[in-house]
């Protein structure tokens, strides 16, 4: 999925997948040190759990909020959350009004955007299936990338994962039956949030890659920028709240604290310590979860076409972010972007 020597992009805000880095963060995947606290497997198991999860607190908090403030608080206490880690590292902010202005694209493209249409997609849709809905980015991405991204060459089996993938979305819909119980508006805002990462993805790789700054604070910045554009569109397009609800609450300040925020940093420790291949392996656990925690926790229905989907879904993403071997260098060595 990335180079082990290129540029580190700003990530953007899980849920989606779209929340896999592009390139390593801090050291060169796969050269950091082992943590010497709890075992990397068990890391990846807890961020599969809170990324999984965040699809329920977003139904959650939209039971007493409205979409954008939904949105709004996520990324307010995620920025809140990624700022006490600059603080205690005293790492400082990004310099420069035209990286500034960058973030305020990427922020739009992979946080305000998205974050808002999945909040708004389960006004009407299950968290199960808006999770499903996230795990097409990667097809999204292998498609754009087809025209962006001249340096990243199609192959038949990524043509292959492309077609397997949407069949897959095809299967969870039930478009045999007439996409019959499926709310097609609130499906298309999912989906059309799956889109907004890649796109983001592409901006910030031709525009953001090779800033300076920590991954930390390159993410922190364009989480406080999402927060200015949300906070001025809640105020244009919503009333203030007349309540705030224990559980609402509490699910919007967990969906930014814990997914938004701090998971990012457990996800830039693996990408170090076990590389991007393995680190990006947590977005395909990340439907499977949603789907579990919207049916046991929720109490919403599961047919058999919405795991089958899901399985295919996810092998056709699984296709398109393979990557031909590059043939081997003078001291055979061979690498693989």
């Amino acid at each position: 999925m990335s180079a082990p020597a290129a540029p580190r992009p700003p990530l953007p805000s899980p849920a989606a997948p779209g929340a896999v880095p592009a390139a390593p963060a801090p050291a060169a995947a796969g050269t950091g040190r082992r943590s010497r606290g709890l075992d990397w497997r068990v890391r990846f198991a807890v961020l599969s759990v809170i990324w999984g999860f965040s699809f329920l607190l977003i139904k959650a908090g939209t039971e007493a909020y409205a979409p954008f403030q939904v949105a709004l608080g996520r990324v307010f206490f995620g920025a809140l959350a990624l700022l006490g880690v600059l603080l205690v590292r005293r790492e400082p902010l990004p310099r420069g009004l035209r990286t500034w202005g960058h973030l305020a694209v990427a922020a739009l493209l992979l946080n305000t955007a998205p974050f808002s249409l999945f909040a708004y997609a389960e006004l009407s849709i299950p968290s199960g299936l808006a999770g499903i809905c996230n795990a097409t980015s990667p097809l999204w991405g292998m498609a754009l990338s087809l025209v962006a991204l001249s340096e990243d060459r199609p192959t038949r089996r990524r043509f292959a994962g492309l077609g397997l993938g949407f069949l897959g979305v095809l299967t969870v819909l039930g478009a045999w039956q007439g996409f019959a119980g499926i709310d097609a508006g609130g499906t298309a805002l999912a989906l059309l949030a799956a889109l907004c990462y890649p796109i983001g993805w592409i901006y910030v790789r031709r525009t953001l890659a090779a800033v300076p700054g920590s991954p930390a604070a390159l993410t922190g910045a364009q989480l406080l920028v999402s927060t200015l554009q949300l906070a001025l569109v809640s105020a244009l397009f919503t009333s203030a709240p007349a309540a705030f609800p224990l559980w609402p609450t509490l699910s919007v300040v967990a969906l930014g604290a814990l997914g938004t925020g701090m998971a990012l940093q457990m996800q830039y420790r693996l990408v170090t310590e076990v590389g991007p291949t393995t680190a990006q392996m947590v977005t395909y656990f990340i439907p499977v979860i949603a789907t579990a925690a919207g049916v046991l926790v929720l109490g919403e229905q599961l047919h058999w076409n919405t795991p089958v989907g899901a399985a295919i879904v996810l092998a056709g993403a699984a296709l398109t972010q393979t990557r031909p071997a590059r043939r081997a260098g003078p001291r055979g060595m061979r690498a693989q972007s």
